[in-house]
């Protein structure tokens, strides 16, 4: 890799400013596009829980993502080390909780998670707990569940503080910074004289008209202040019809979501989906009744065909990173290894180990 080329970023989301920040600190001359402001407002990843969660998820995804969400646990605390600021990180574990009636549903959920270990002998074992041990973990809960499981070392950041936290590296890391300034890739020409020598497309949903594939899927998430509740780690609770996690941050602030819907609809969250987000919410403590509600977002996660993320290189030097759907937070870095990788030395070794092919357009 030549020292001092000059990069362009188009996006300023999660994928675009975590790889805006790597490309700057490997020597590069950074510029980022984006076509809404500096406060991410536009970002799916501002709407979020940023859990860290690889065997949780093998519920709704596919192996190679799981293995990904097992890099990211290895990756996260050394970029987060490269940041000035700090940012929340807790590797505790997820507890899933189920009410008696549902325990049909919870075996078939614990299923399938030991189908995946099956398959990934690295991750850790999940360990069924029953009422004492329940206590011993989240002493807030006893006598609310009898039965739970517990995935060991899976985790969670706070993604405000990451985005902020990255915009803090890029600025003082000297990173051209455009905003309200939409560009496309065809308005590059990397290599040529007067061009930047790379450029990379993180726009999720806004590259659409360049990558049909792509679809927005809607998610719903509630930011609660609740003084009353003590939760160690990220909590799901199985439900047949509404399943949801809390996501303890700093401060006794909450986050909880669940809600998918094939939309790109960004209009406000409805009143049944926001009654039954906080109903759920409220049979794991009662203690969220005197919550106070900070915000209810709404937002589009960029989405591809397979709900797998993909990466496609338009020319020699432009690549286009995509679809990361909800999985944001837990695949980032490993799309940002194999990008880096691909530039560094025009290899795709881990990107195969993933089996994530370079789409060529």
């Amino acid at each position: 890799m030549i020292a001092n080329c000059h990069s362009v970023v188009l996006g300023a989301g999660l994928m675009g400013r975590l790889l805006a920040h790597s490309l700057a600190r490997l020597g590069h001359r950074v510029d980022i596009y984006e076509a809404q402001g500096s406060d991410a407002q536009g970002a799916a990843a501002r709407v979020a829980a940023a859990m860290l969660a690889p065997l949780a998820e093998s519920a709704i995804t596919e192996l190679p993502v799981v293995q990904m969400g097992q890099h990211a646990l290895k990756r996260w605390p050394e970029l987060l080390k490269e940041l000035q600021q700090s940012v929340f990180f807790q590797q505790n574990g997820t507890l899933i909780v189920w009410h008696r009636q549902d325990a049909p549903e919870a075996q078939r959920f614990a299923q399938v998670l030991t189908r995946t270990q099956t398959q990934l002998p690295s991750l850790p074992a999940l360990q069924p707990l029953g009422n004492t041990a329940i206590a011993e973990m989240e002493p807030a809960l006893q006598g609310r569940f009898h039965n739970a499981l517990f995935l060991p070392e899976e985790g969670q950041l706070d993604n405000r503080q990451l985005l902020t936290g990255l915009l803090d590296s890029l600025q003082k890391q000297g990173v051209g910074l455009h905003w309200n300034n939409a560009k496309a890739p065809d308005d590059f020409s990397p290599g040529a004289t007067g061009e930047p020598d790379w450029v990379f497309d993180c726009r999720g949903l806004g590259a659409r008209q360049d990558w049909q594939a792509l679809r927005g899927v809607r998610g719903e998430v509630i930011r609660l202040h609740a003084p009353e509740v003590t939760l160690q780690r990220p909590t799901r609770l199985i439900h047949p019809r509404y399943p949801i996690y809390i996501a303890p941050k700093p401060d006794k602030v909450f986050v909880i979501g669940a809600t998918e819907i094939e939309t790109e609809d960004l209009s406000p969250a409805s009143v049944r989906s926001t009654l039954e987000l906080l109903s759920a919410a409220y049979t794991v403590h009662s203690g969220f009744a005197e919550a106070r509600i900070l915000e209810i977002s709404t937002q589009a996660r960029p989405t591809l065909v397979n709900n797998l993320p993909g990466i496609r290189q338009l020319g020699e030097r432009s690549l286009q990173i995509n679809g990361l759907y909800r999985h944001g937070f837990l695949i980032a870095p490993a799309m940002l290894d194999i990008v880096l990788e691909w530039v560094q030395s025009r290899k795709t070794t881990l990107a195969n180990h993933f089996a994530l092919k370079f789409e060529h357009v």
